[in-house]
């Protein structure tokens, strides 16, 4: 039976074989620091072990309920804080009229794509926290 372990900052799809009369893991997949089972990786394990049935709903499921969110003081949380930090500084760094020269090829559509993306990513968790009363939050403060 797979399952997803954490190793250091890494979260890994394993699965447990018994050889010789040891249970030893073997290693299907990395998921990176925030862990995803995307169809490229229920692909890649698919055509690197043919032989193993894998519950993929089931593990799915379990790595998307992994992340806790709900606590301010967790590692994911602070690594999320500090990259919405370093995204800000970049973006305010950035220089528009620099990704529209002509040596630059598509690298500036492909960011401008990117911060469409993430714009209407920001918006809709904006409206989310808006919805949900707030406990205990520092005075009353709006998010936009």
């Amino acid at each position: 039976m797979a399952f997803v372990r954490r190793k250091g900052n890494s979260y890994y799809l394993v699965h447990n074989v018994r050889r010789g009369g040891k249970v030893e893991q073997l290693y299907l997949a990395r998921l990176g620091e925030r862990p995803h089972i995307t169809d490229d990786v229920v692909r890649a394990v698919t055509r690197n072990h043919p032989m193993l049935e894998l519950d993929w709903s089931r593990l799915r499921e379990e790595v998307n309920s992994r992340v806790e969110l709900f606590d301010p003081r967790s590692p994911y949380v602070q690594q999320l804080l500090n990259s919405l930090r370093l995204i800000n500084l970049d973006l305010a760094d950035l220089s528009p009229p620099l990704l529209l020269l002509p040596d630059h090829g598509s690298s500036g559509h492909d960011l401008v794509t990117q911060l469409r993306l993430l714009r209407s990513t920001v918006d809709i968790k904006l409206e989310q926290f808006e919805r949900v009363k707030p406990r205990a939050v520092e005075g009353n403060r709006r998010y936009r």
